[in-house]
């Protein structure tokens, strides 16, 4: 009687052991090459990796640009102040054209 109890409990786990293993995977899937990541010999997969690192680029610069357009909003566009002098100085013709250039070229 007791081999026949053991038996039945080891035909019940192989019964019950594959079949559990099997509800964990597809039914559709004979085997890796017709895995999704594998369509056309793995070139999802690695398609998707592109997307992802192109995805990602376009994140990160878009915060990058976002931030130093924020940071240019403060500032004023204020002309060379130096410049504007030596312009004035010209202008009232304290110094003259080769002097007014000369200078214009160390500033610049």
């Amino acid at each position: 009687m007791r081999r026949l109890g053991r038996g039945l409990m080891a035909a019940a786990a192989g019964w019950l052991v594959p079949g559990v293993a099997a509800a964990q995977g597809r039914s559709d899937w004979s085997g890796w090459e017709t895995h999704p990541m594998w369509w056309m010999w793995g070139t999802w997969g690695i398609g998707m990796m592109l997307f992802m690192l192109v995805f990602w680029g376009l994140v990160i610069a878009a915060i990058v640009l976002g931030i130093r357009w924020l940071v240019s909003q403060g500032k004023e566009s204020r002309p060379d102040a130096a410049l504007e002098i030596l312009r004035q100085r010209y202008a009232r013709g304290e110094i003259n054209r080769e002097e007014f250039e000369a200078k214009k070229r160390d500033l610049g």
